[in-house]
């Protein structure tokens, strides 16, 4: 096993990290930097985004041919963890959920006419984009068997109607990818489809209110009573919509994994730099043997959450699912985020709890990672799954088992 990166890897990571260091960590300290929903402000994105560009920086996920940086999942792993050390980082990357799992979505799986159509707006960072998939109750959550919106054939067009919500980035999109039931068949009912925001026959019903700050767009509930879509919109073949979902979720969960890694590391050198300068009888915290013990647990949770995540994505990039190996990386690093923060307001005391670091914006925004795309319990069936199947094959390290 060979843990070391390669020396173009290496460039673009520590280019990265540079850009992070020296112009988006200090503008998070800046109000003007925030909009009201506690995210950077368009009009900074904009200009931080054409610098991204500029540096060679942008949208290294998507291919070469298409303006990206044409990394591999591996790749990815060391490179988004870098980019969220800010808070402000993927985005301006354009490497931020939803974006970035729909464009790996449709570049894995779209025509080329459709690519050239919904996939290159986004690389271009012209549009956003949303997945519209979770319904409220008793429709579609975990189990996308329980999918109640539906998709009738009316000659060559597609008539939608239902209801979903908590879709990430809804307000702001242009491009949307749904899926909704086109059968009753167990395994091949759903289909995904492609639609634009200024089609007729939907809405937003409303931005839902949540806990912490918000991506751009928010987290929205949508009504479908009579969208019509061509069938040069539908996604991969008709009944491929749990197909489509799987491929996407199981990249966008890694690479959610990627980015909470980097920011529990953040969360960490605030905790590092604060123990190391602040005093409390006589000594500097970092020297108390308690200290070190909640740093030192801390760091080795956090790189288990580490390995996990790049022995994932390094599975992704041989052509494997890895959905066990996903699944514990999604449970490790989401659950390894909230420890780890809530470990570094611990040792800033009451400064930790208030606006004057960026813990308490992050605690905030980390509780989310349990629950997003599968809580952990569910991850957890699906590693008890493949234990109680394999067996002892679980713990070879050459298995193959896509």
């Amino acid at each position: 096993m060979d843990f070391s990166i390669d020396a173009s890897t290496r460039d673009v990571r520590d280019r990265i990290r540079a850009f992070v260091d020296t112009t988006l960590l200090p503008l998070e300290a800046k109000r003007e930097s925030y909009d009201e929903h506690e995210n950077i402000s368009e009009d900074l994105l904009v200009t931080l985004r054409k610098t991204a560009r500029e540096q060679g920086l942008w949208a290294l996920q998507m291919p070469r041919e298409r303006g990206g940086g044409g990394l591999s999942i591996a790749q990815m792993a060391i490179c988004y963890e870098e980019m969220n050390r800010s808070i402000f980082g993927p985005v301006v990357f354009n490497s931020a959920a939803p974006d970035d799992g729909n464009m790996i979505l449709l570049n894995k799986v779209a025509t080329p006419a459709q690519k050239d159509r919904w996939l290159q707006p986004i690389i271009d960072g012209k549009v956003r984009s949303a997945f519209a998939m979770t319904e409220p109750a008793p429709g579609a959550g975990s189990d996308p068997s329980m999918m109640i919106t539906t998709a009738e054939r009316a000659g060559d067009k597609w008539i939608i109607r239902g209801r979903k919500w908590f879709i990430t980035g809804g307000a702001t999109a242009k491009h949307f990818i749904v899926i909704a039931r086109t059968s009753h068949d167990s395994r091949k009912g759903l289909s995904a489809f492609l639609f634009h925001a200024n089609d007729p026959g939907w809405r937003i019903v409303r931005r839902i209110p949540i806990m912490g700050p918000e991506e751009h767009g928010g987290h929205c509930e949508l009504e479908f009573d009579g969208l019509e879509v061509s069938d040069e919109q539908r996604l991969m073949e008709i009944g491929d919509g749990l197909k489509a979902t799987q491929i996407r979720l199981g990249t966008a969960r890694l690479t959610h994994c990627m980015r909470w890694n980097g920011m529990a590391r953040r969360a960490l050198e605030l905790a590092v730099g604060h123990t190391s300068f602040r005093k409390a009888g006589g000594e500097v915290l970092a020297a108390r043997e308690g200290v070190q013990w909640m740093l030192g647990d801390a760091a080795m949770k956090l790189d288990i959450a580490r390995l996990l995540t790049m022995r994932a994505a390094w599975y992704l990039d041989q052509g494997d699912f890895a959905r066990p190996e996903i699944s514990m990386a999604k449970i490790a690093a989401s659950e390894t985020l909230h420890q780890v923060i809530d470990t570094a307001i611990q040792l800033h005391g009451a400064k930790g709890y208030s606006k004057d670091t960026l813990l308490e914006w992050m605690y905030r925004y980390a509780r989310q990672a349990r629950l997003v795309d599968g809580a952990s319990e569910v991850h957890k069936m699906v590693v008890a799954k493949a234990l109680l199947e394999r067996g002892a094959d679980m713990w070879n390290w050459d298995a193959h088992h896509a």
